[in-house]
């Protein structure tokens, strides 16, 4: 479980460097941190000068905390995150989303780079999440495990509809304005780093998964336990060797990025428009 004197002390030292109070936010993923060029006003604090914020250590993954206006309204986007196989603890990779709560955001909105496991799914298309399978946290790598504090959510947070329908709507709606094949689809989280076997894409599948990565689901998991409505969106940025003559190259982390990167405009658009309509 998170130190709430930790938290608070990092969102008491990024309210001493900006007056707005974010009610929107947003975490990139991999090669994603182009989405901060969106926001109107932003203000630029590195991770290392927020006490106690975890220092990413993986390329795409800048380390900066930008606070603006996304369509008019307080927002702060993390450009980049701590992920489980760097060594950090299921509360490091969760903790940006619990500063983002203590200072009042009410909607998350979270991206990722992943690996499609479906024909439908293509390198760049965008899946809006409709749910997850956080592997993880099945087996004890929950942000959650621990004392709880009640005063942010119950003990035993239900993670039904996780992924905020009316979200995910406005969400789709935007997507069909923008010149990228997407869909809705299942999110599933493994540790990493290494990517997954063909026999455990397969699993992975047959368990219900479209797409595969190795984050997002620590931070929704602290969101909903606090009542925070999520959106999700992962890019496409690889497809999954489902079969031994589908080998994956040493540099695919390089091709993931890449592929990401090169859609952050489109993800900026679904994002604004969702946030617009919902």
């Amino acid at each position: 479980m998170l130190d709430s004197a930790v938290v608070l002390g990092a969102a008491a030292a990024i309210a001493a460097r900006s007056r707005l109070r974010p009610e929107i936010g947003l975490i990139a993923g991999s090669g994603l941190s182009g989405l901060a060029s969106g926001l109107e006003g932003g203000v630029r604090i590195p991770y290392h000068d927020i006490p106690g914020w975890p220092q990413p250590t993986v390329a795409g993954h800048p380390g900066e905390l930008v606070l603006g206006k996304l369509h008019g309204r307080p927002a702060a986007l993390a450009c980049g995150r701590v992920h489980l196989y760097e060594g950090a603890t299921p509360s490091d990779t969760a903790f940006a989303a619990q500063v983002l709560i203590v200072m009042g955001m009410r909607t998350l909105v979270v991206t990722n780079a992943a690996g499609s496991l479906v024909p439908a799914l293509g390198t760049g298309d965008l899946m809006v999440i409709s749910d997850h399978l956080f592997l993880p946290g099945m087996v004890g790598l929950s942000p959650l495990v621990g004392p709880n504090d009640d005063r942010i959510g119950p003990r035993f947070p239900s993670m039904a509809g996780a992924y905020d329908p009316r979200l995910r709507r406005a969400a789709v709606s935007a997507a069909s304005r923008v010149e990228r094949r997407f869909r809705e689809g299942v999110y599933a989280m493994v540790v990493g780093p290494g990517f997954e076997t063909p026999a455990e894409a397969r699993m992975l599948r047959s368990l219900g998964a479209d797409a595969v990565g190795m984050s997002t689901c620590p931070e929704v998991v602290v969101a909903r336990h606090a009542g925070v409505s999520v959106l999700g969106v992962s890019v496409i940025a690889n497809r999954v060797a489902l079969d031994d003559g589908s080998a994956g190259t040493l540099d695919l982390h390089e091709e993931v990025t890449a592929s990401a990167a090169s859609a952050a405009a489109d993800v900026y658009r679904v994002i604004e428009g969702a946030i617009a309509a919902a």
